[in-house]
């Protein structure tokens, strides 16, 4: 590693847990109508799932890709029994789900878009450069394509467009140029070699504590797991799935999320049968950003079906 280049190794994955973001928000939005079904697309360990099944009365279904997720949220959510139907499924999936369990409305859908500590902070997932693993960042491990494919077997020119579009990295050209370079002598598979070419790349030259390699590994997660087109998909189809007064919130992390689900919120807003409850993205506040750091960039939407 650069000698320049200083990351911050000092929490393990078993001293992080995930904390949910903005859950009173969640639940003011999500639980106030007293709904009957809750559909959180994004489970995870079940943090948000919670909070929602002790606010409300509600039957929840909770789909999430991580087989290991649903395995952690099962047991966080054992204790609510019948209440809770968990599903290993990408959210573009929500119409197979929902079909299966014979819920054609439901009341309240959730989706948070943020990566799980539980699988972000585990080094044998890939996603962090945080630490050094296997170049992997499948969301769902029974996928095949992994990081280290895209890598090593993209074009020069896929790679640039993926860091660009997907992580609206500006020095996307030269990064791809020395990715390609560096795969001549050797295969890259790991994240500290990944690391370490953007930083070779980049230095530290960047405004703000945001590490020369962040842009590189979100922009090759959300292309290893088709993230934009599975969130298009879940806002295409989700809303329909609404009961009248039902409403859909999701929490985004990055602009390339965010517009997505703003645009396509505004849109519904403009037919007769959806409004918008807040106008406006709901941002976490300081006190809950110095608690969890992770929050820092949330938005959290929100639509509400008003006829059916």
């Amino acid at each position: 590693m650069n000698a320049a280049v200083k990351v911050d190794m000092s929490d393990t994955p078993a001293e992080r847990t995930h904390v949910p973001v903005m859950v009173a928000e969640v639940c003011a939005l999500l639980a106030a109508r007293s709904p009957r079904t809750i559909v959180d697309a994004t489970v995870g360990t079940g943090g948000h799932a919670e909070a929602l099944l002790n606010a409300t009365a509600a039957l929840l279904i909770g789909l999430d890709r991580d087989p290991a997720a649903i395995a952690v949220a099962r047991d966080r959510l054992a204790h609510f029994g019948a209440r809770v139907s968990l599903h290993h499924a990408d959210f573009a999936a929500i119409d197979a789900v929902l079909d299966r369990t014979g819920d054609d409305r439901v009341d309240a859908i959730l989706a948070d878009l943020g990566m799980s500590s539980l699988a972000l902070d585990d080094p044998s997932r890939g996603f962090s450069f945080r630490f050094d693993g296997p170049l992997d960042m499948r969301m769902d491990p029974e996928q095949a394509l992994t990081a280290a494919d895209l890598i090593n077997g993209e074009s020069e020119a896929e790679l640039a467009r993926i860091l660009y579009e997907y992580g609206e990295e500006r020095a996307s050209r030269r990064i791809a140029r020395a990715i390609v370079n560096a795969r001549e002598h050797s295969r890259i598979s790991t994240t500290g070699e990944l690391r370490q070419i953007a930083e070779r790349v980049l230095g530290w030259r960047r405004r703000g504590r945001v590490h020369p390699a962040t842009r590189t590994f979100q922009a090759l997660r959300i292309a290893v797991n088709h993230e934009l087109e599975s969130l298009a998909t879940l806002l295409d189809r989700a809303p329909m799935r609404l009961a009248a007064g039902g409403r859909m919130a999701v929490l985004a992390y990055h602009s390339l999320e965010d517009r997505a689900v703003k645009n396509r919120m505004r849109e519904l807003s403009e037919t007769a049968e959806f409004t918008l409850p807040v106008r406006k993205a709901i941002r976490p506040g300081g006190v809950e950003i110095a608690q969890n750091p992770r929050a820092r960039s949330a938005r959290l939407r929100c639509v509400e079906r008003t006829a059916s």
